[in-house]
């Protein structure tokens, strides 16, 4: 197995174009033909005491959940742990991965599996509703645009065809893709007009079909210059309408969970202490015996995300950590928190991902690094 086949799995698994736009996702260093030597070492960070144990193990792939490389390095050299740590994995030959926020992401992922616990489910099974709180929106290239002509029956394949030649009509597999509906088109040509139907001067009316087809905005001028040429009118009518992506009710940052039965916020921080593997969470609400159904998740920091949660119907935002305002600010629009560390609220799904990656590359050792710990500590 080579270092591009486990990117392949990875990206299979949370597509890469599920992460946030400003997310460093994907391979940060090595070749991708490179062997996987002894396996591939999971962390949530990747720090010094990693780097030694991957080099130990002899693994040939290190996937950091968070990236490795955030800011540009402008030098690689052993001045700093960040430099050492890139170039010890450059001159051991050591590929690094992060998926970050694509596994948050995907369905599946890593905020569905807080949902997995809080809800009261077992793995794999969420008691309740859950979906994005924020959706992956998706467009093909291809369908970035509509384009809505009107054409006299008679002429309506040779149009479709041209458009399809142009690049337009492609939806997924599938080419000179097409709606057409039949109506009454009217126009009066000015006495300088030569009409393809009828004459100058004088209203006409005619049978023609409303053709729509979906194009990407890189193939529209050829596109509208191709009907132009093959329209049989001298001013052809035509439309272009820009689509919308469509947005995923499954992938996207957070979780809007809606529980099968609503639980009091101290039954929720103990299923969430049980989920994570923690002893204590911290809690903001004035009343821990308050029965709620609504809840916002989001493993890690997720304080961008608690306004929307909250104009969403939540009553309760869980999370690992917040800055001391954002709290303050969240309490002020209704909603309590629960935060359970940012590290604890994502390192307990590295051993499913370690099933996944196993399963998907057959005879390759996955396993999570003993090194990758929370560095703070409650005493």
């Amino acid at each position: 197995m080579r270092v591009q086949d486990a990117v392949t799995a990875l990206e299979h698994f949370a597509p890469t174009s599920f992460a946030e736009p400003w997310d460093r996702v994907g391979l940060h260093v090595g070749r991708r033909d490179s062997s996987l030597r002894s396996g591939i070492l999971l962390a949530i960070d990747l720090n010094e005491r990693v780097m030694y144990e991957a080099e130990e193990a002899g693994v040939g792939m290190i996937v950091a959940y968070h990236p490795p490389i955030w800011e540009p390095l402008v030098r690689v050299t052993d001045a700093t742990a960040k430099q050492r740590i890139i170039l010890r994995a450059i001159e051991r030959g050591i590929a690094l991965y992060s998926p970050h926020t694509a596994l948050d992401a995907i369905s599946g992922g890593m905020a569905d599996w807080l949902c997995e616990g809080l809800s009261g489910g077992s793995e794999g099974k969420i008691l309740g509703d859950c979906r994005p709180i924020r959706s992956h929106q998706h467009q093909e290239s291809s369908q970035q645009v509509k384009i809505v002509t009107f054409v006299p029956r008679s002429d309506v394949d040779k149009v479709r065809s041209a458009l399809a030649t142009a690049g337009a009509g492609r939806i997924g597999d599938y080419s000179i893709c097409s709606f057409a509906l039949e109506g009454t088109g009217t126009f009066l040509g000015g006495p300088t007009s030569t009409p393809a139907v009828g004459v100058a001067g004088h209203l006409e009316s005619v049978q023609e079909v409303r053709l729509e087809m979906v194009c990407s905005k890189a193939a529209l001028a050829l596109a509208l210059q191709t009907l132009e040429q093959f329209h049989p009118y001298e001013e052809p009518a035509l439309d272009v309408y820009e689509l919308l992506p469509k947005p995923s009710r499954r992938v996207g940052a957070g979780r809007r969970l809606t529980l099968d039965r609503p639980a009091t916020i101290s039954e929720l921080s103990a299923r969430l202490k049980k989920q994570i593997g923690r002893e204590t969470v911290r809690v903001a609400c004035p009343d821990l015996q308050k029965p709620v159904s609504v809840i916002g998740v989001c493993p890690g920091a997720g304080g961008e995300l608690v306004a929307a949660a909250a104009s969403d119907g939540c009553e309760l935002f869980v999370t690992g950590e917040m800055k001391h305002h954002e709290v303050i600010a969240a309490l002020d629009l209704g909603v309590g928190m629960i935060l359970g560390e940012h590290t604890s609220t994502e390192r307990g799904y590295l051993p499913r991902l370690a099933s996944v990656l196993e399963k998907s590359l057959p005879g390759v050792r996955v396993r999570c690094a003993v090194n990758d710990v929370d560095p703070v500590r409650v005493v």
